[in-house]
């Protein structure tokens, strides 16, 4: 007995011995060398793992950087430039700045101006709802107010109002990694330049219906009129399926549009407060009032 327990100790130590030296000598056959700089990238990346760069993560951002000719398709959105320019250090590349970008909902359809016509009592999710109906209001096109967007975001940039029921972006949270944008079902968010000092301009509304049937919808909505397009000296208008479109990269913020937007749904963000002008007999009636003092 004493000895068929020894030789079953004994074989069992040879296999495993066997089973390791086979082991290692696979390791060491098939063994892939990566090249160190990808260790070095990932150190300096941000480390969200958010997936806005295109791919998987931090380390298969730094993987295919060290891989690629260049960095011309290859950005960090949550590190930025400052990120970039250590990436492009470690691999010695060059690399071109990028205007920082933000988060932007592109839909002006509050509570008030797109009363409700239907009432959702399903799951507490935007796509499902979307997979379902066109929405509880009218606008087929409109946000669908269940917060999928401040669910997909890592950084707290994005909160629900409960008094429009549409997304708010804080920007100085917002990364511009795109995770609202793939998480709308409705492509109701958009990525758009930050712009000089946090300043923009852009359209707030995505239906694509004519002016009467959107306007019915939506007090708020785009209308497709027009008036915007023939403001603009910098052919930054387009109006395209009864719906306009803003191209930042011509805007030169010069805010006619929204004046001339009879619905309201060009949104200028960020612009200082002008103090009101005084009108012409203004100072007149100041000094006719002295004299009467």
């Amino acid at each position: 007995m004493t000895h068929t327990i020894v030789w079953t100790i004994l074989i069992l130590a040879g296999l495993g011995l066997l089973l390791s030296l086979a082991l290692f000598w696979i390791a060491r056959k098939f063994k892939v060398e990566e090249d160190p700089r990808i260790d070095e990238i990932e150190k300096v990346m941000p480390g969200a793992n958010c997936g806005g760069c295109g791919f998987a993560g931090c380390r298969a951002f730094a993987d295919a950087a060290v891989k690629a000719p260049n960095l011309d398709n290859n950005y960090c959105p949550v590190g930025g430039n400052d990120v970039m320019k250590k990436v492009a250090a470690i691999l010695g590349y060059e690399v071109k700045e990028k205007a920082p970008m933000v988060a932007v909902v592109r839909c002006n359809g509050t509570c008030e101006a797109r009363p409700r016509t239907s009432v959702y009592d399903g799951d507490s999710s935007c796509r499902i709802k979307a997979s379902l109906y066109s929405g509880d209001t009218a606008c087929p096109f409109g946000c669908l107010g269940c917060g999928d967007c401040a669910a997909a975001c890592q950084f707290g940039a994005l909160t629900m109002d409960p008094a429009t029921g549409l997304p708010v972006v804080d920007q100085e949270k917002c990364t511009a990694c795109g995770a609202c944008v793939k998480a709308c079902p409705k492509g109701v968010m958009e990525l758009r330049a930050k712009g000089p000092r946090n300043m923009r301009v852009y359209v707030s509304c995505i239906n694509k219906d004519k002016g009467a049937v959107a306007r019915k919808a939506c007090l708020s909505a785009c209308i497709g009129c027009g008036k915007c397009q023939k403001v603009c000296a910098q052919d930054a208008i387009t109006v395209e399926n009864n719906l306009a479109y803003i191209d930042f990269s011509k805007c030169k913020l010069c805010k006619k549009c929204v004046a001339e937007c009879p619905t309201g749904a060009i949104h200028a963000v960020n612009f200082p407060v002008l103090p009101p002008k005084k009108t012409a007999d203004a100072p007149a009636a100041e000094k006719k009032e002295d004299n009467n003092a």
